[in-house]
């Protein structure tokens, strides 16, 4: 660790180790949790954005793309706008409201308070406009299994700290929803997942049928509700 031994690692050492990036299921997750959902048009800001990588992904959907993150990567988009911004002890320097769709993925694993964070997405999206949370899923059978055999979840073995620090379940993310009074919620998984004890993942086909324990990954969407209406 760079920091040294016994030293907090700095939130640049947590993104460094995490350099950015998921994985094309998980941004493929993030698209089928938005269709039938987004009209199109509108702002989507990416908070935790990384290399902004689901850019490409949703590029159809949204006039304007912004993204928020502890260091600005290599390869972010040149056509996105980017704001600095260490989640776990600041704000994003945008106002209430600032975009129709919010976006962490794969981010709140990584930082100290999630029901913070979750109220500043919150904050963020318009009223009535979508949040978006996914974390690995620590109800999978990989996941459960290495608890068992390890007392550990698998996405929060030691080769994963200290970026990632904070583990959520399926009903922990409801739960945050619900205390932010978020509406019309779903979960999805992403039906990637990696085989117990070997590299290779289980066929799609058989993740569809089991996906909660099939899946290395979750996502929570919710609507805020209008202002009105909080």
């Amino acid at each position: 660790m760079a920091s040294g031994e016994g030293v907090p690692p700095t939130v640049e050492e947590r993104a460094a180790q995490s350099q950015g990036v998921s994985n094309d299921a998980i941004y493929r997750m993030v698209v089928a949790a938005l269709a039938g959902r987004h009209p199109g048009g509108g702002i989507i800001l990416g908070v935790g954005c990384g290399r902004g990588l689901l850019r490409p992904y949703v590029a159809g959907m949204f006039e304007r793309c912004i993204g928020a993150d502890v260091v600005r990567y290599d390869g972010f988009p040149e056509d996105c706008e980017f704001h600095k911004v260490d989640l776990d002890s600041g704000r994003v320097p945008l106002p209430d409201g600032a975009a129709d769709v919010v976006v962490a993925v794969e981010t709140i694993e990584h930082l100290e308070n999630p029901r913070a964070f979750v109220r500043e997405l919150v904050r963020l999206a318009r009223p009535g406009g979508w949040v978006v949370v996914t974390t690995p899923n620590q109800l999978s059978l990989l996941s459960k299994l290495t608890l068992v055999l390890c007392n550990e979840f698998n996405a929060f073995r030691a080769g994963s700290y200290p970026a990632h620090i904070t583990a959520l379940l399926e009903v922990d993310l409801r739960r945050i929803a619900n205390e932010n009074r978020l509406r019309d919620v779903a979960v999805y998984y992403s039906c990637h997942g990696r085989i117990p004890g070997v590299r290779w993942h289980w066929p799609q086909a058989l993740s569809r049928l089991a996906p909660r324990a099939l899946s290395d990954n979750v996502l929570l969407i919710g609507r805020k509700p209008p202002s009105d209406d909080r």
